[in-house]
């Protein structure tokens, strides 16, 4: 605001102060992505801070690789906010930095490495490009990354009525449903860290208490064939079953034991 009077950008100055071309902006004008909504005391069309704030946002997803209609869609998001939009691309561009930097290290060791003399192999050469990446900038996971609600609704509804996931390259486990059964194959063991500590329905024949957890019930593939209402039944059971003492009670020579027969067979070819 200048003198109470709030201060607009023609076409010509926003372009030269974002360094993008004029015909850029006609372009995101054309086809809605950001218009100029004000005008000059001229009666030219210019852009109001509003306009600017919008045009950042899409620049700033432009310049990470972002398409212009998934662009479209993040900054028309109705539930997401300008600072989340800040939060976002601040993740993002973090992301984008440690990827870089990564990049760098690799690229240093391998010079390094040829000033010696010695030649990397192909394997070594496309190992930064794979696993080994995400194992140097898979700790900033949880302080970067975050699940958005808008993508894992879509990711979510694009799976229908399957019931069974096959999430490759997983990472963390940010939009796996919680509804599914869901096999996650992740090469990184830093990412894999990571992922909440789940287990299949035998695993905690022991530790009772980890089938309250919701988050280790949609891990489990008996939990979802059983139907809510049973599953309901049987959480409030074993809930009041572990607080009142009875599960202890009834099941005290399991809890004494090192190992179980549960029925599982491992094979090996």
């Amino acid at each position: 605001m200048v003198g109470g009077v709030e201060k607009h950008l023609t076409v010509g100055r926003v372009a030269e102060l974002a360094g993008v071309s004029v015909r850029t902006l006609h372009h995101y004008d054309e086809i809605g992505l950001v218009q100029p909504s004000a005008r000059t005391s001229a009666g030219y069309r210019a852009y109001s801070a509003g306009d600017v704030e919008r045009l950042r946002e899409v620049l700033a997803y432009r310049r990470l690789g972002f398409g212009l209609r998934e662009i479209a869609d993040l900054v028309d998001d109705p539930a997401t906010d300008a600072v989340a939009h800040l939060r976002r691309l601040r993740g993002l561009l973090l992301d984008q930095r440690d990827r870089a930097a990564a990049m760098v290290t690799a690229t240093d060791r391998e010079l390094e490495a040829r000033a010696m003399g010695i030649r990397t192999t192909p394997e070594e050469q496309l190992k930064v490009l794979g696993a080994q990446l995400y194992d140097t900038i898979g700790s900033a996971y949880p302080a970067t990354r975050r699940t958005e609600p808008r993508i894992a609704a879509r990711v979510w509804a694009a799976l229908g009525d399957a019931r069974t996931v096959l999430n490759v390259g997983a990472g963390t486990g940010s939009y796996e449903p919680t509804d599914r059964d869901v096999t996650a194959v992740e090469p990184s063991a830093v990412m894999r860290a990571q992922r909440p500590a789940d287990g299949f329905f035998e695993a905690h024949w022991r530790r009772p208490e980890a089938y309250l957890d919701e988050h280790v019930r949609r891990a489990v593939s008996v939990w979802a064939r059983v139907g809510p209402e049973a599953e309901q039944r049987a959480v409030n059971r074993l809930r009041d079953d572990l607080s009142s003492g009875r599960w202890a009670e009834r099941n005290r020579d399991l809890v004494a034991l090192d190992a179980a027969e549960l029925g599982l067979r491992l094979l090996v070819a």
